[in-house]
């Protein structure tokens, strides 16, 4: 019997599960979502081929600056492109942060000579970054209806994103590509908790989230099914009395939480990212990620099925507590062999 004939024959005795499919309305949220990342590494392409331009020209802008298409570099490239070659006016047209702690390295990054051909390259590439910027306005542009009218069958709540302070804070350091809508008030209106306060997580990369998983957690019945759909639990497979590892594939929700936990590396009062570092010592920085991840994922779980308020206990606190454990363990490990743990002087 084949594969297909044998599914075919299960599926109707009713021993198959079916798997997770979203709602109508999410299914069309999840399409707008794929559409725009596309544009972002289209557009991503793009800024590399400026940088090639770049290079080739030896205007070495993007080795100074953190973003070759930000303010600052946006603001030299089509001044540039405009035909303006004097370092010193390119260089005042930067941001007053690259002005006071980057305008000597600038000046020497723009000491490059202008050809023709480059210039040609690097105004395609240009051109064709902004017309994927404008694709994905137009994506964001959807997806904003789309949340409203989500929102709207909701209940209003009060969210801290109605802070102008916060809603500043965020707009200036929150993640690339991420959309000019302020989508925090929406989220937090859809879901009932304010998501973004738990670690990593931000506005963008919850909408991400909704997009891929809903706003109902109900179709996993504990956080342990969520994990395991995610793909961030450990596979095994069974069979009789034989059970063997399993790798498991890891989906793109699963990714945006390994992405999340992957902004926790460099933490300094965070919990999670003692526990991230603490696991990247023994087993290295693949699988420490991977446990980040599915404990974060479990937190977003827990808050939004069971309405979880996560409150940050710090670092210090974490630390503690696993002092304390791992005497513990070493005390059970000492009476194991008969003997006693004394403290040292």
């Amino acid at each position: 019997m084949s594969d297909c004939q044998w599914l075919a024959q299960v599926h109707a005795m009713g021993l198959l599960r079916a798997a997770f499919v979203p709602p109508e309305r999410i299914r069309v949220l999840r399409d707008y979502q794929r559409l725009r990342q596309d544009h972002v590494r289209m557009g991503g392409q793009h800024i590399q081929h400026m940088q090639k331009s770049l290079d080739r020209m030896n205007l070495k802008i993007h080795e100074v600056l953190s973003q070759t298409v930000g303010l600052s570099g946006s603001r030299i490239i089509e001044a540039v492109l405009a035909g303006e070659r004097d370092p010193e006016k390119l260089v005042a047209l930067c941001d007053g942060q690259v002005l006071k702690h980057k305008r000597v390295a600038m000046l020497r990054a723009l000491q490059g000579h202008y050809k023709d051909e480059h210039l040609f390259a690097l105004r395609q590439a240009y051109e064709g970054w902004k017309f994927y910027q404008a694709q994905m306005a137009a994506c964001d542009l959807e997806i904003h209806r789309l949340l409203e009218a989500l929102a709207a069958t909701r209940p209003a709540t009060a969210s801290a994103a109605d802070n102008p302070k916060v809603a500043r804070s965020r707009k200036k350091y929150g993640p690339h590509n991420a959309p000019e809508q302020d989508l925090g008030p929406l989220l937090h209106r859809i879901y009932g908790q304010d998501l973004s306060q738990l670690p990593g997580l931000t506005p963008y990369l919850v909408m991400l989230l909704l997009a891929e998983v809903g706003d109902d957690m109900s179709r996993w019945p504990t956080e342990k099914h969520f994990t395991a759909w995610l793909g961030l639990a450990p596979g095994s497979r069974q069979s009789g009395k034989r059970r063997r590892h399993q790798c498991t594939f890891i989906g793109p929700a699963g990714r945006m939480f390994c992405l999340a936990a992957r902004s926790l590396v460099r933490s300094k009062y965070l919990a999670l990212g003692g526990f991230l570092r603490r696991v990247r010592g023994r087993r290295g920085a693949q699988v420490a990620i991977i446990a980040a991840a599915r404990k974060l994922a479990v937190l977003f779980y827990l808050t939004v099925r069971r309405g979880w308020n996560y409150v940050e206990q710090g670092l210090e606190a974490y630390e503690k507590k696993y002092r304390q454990q791992s005497i513990q363990r070493l005390q059970a490990a000492a009476q194991v062999f008969g003997m006693q743990l004394m403290p040292g002087p």
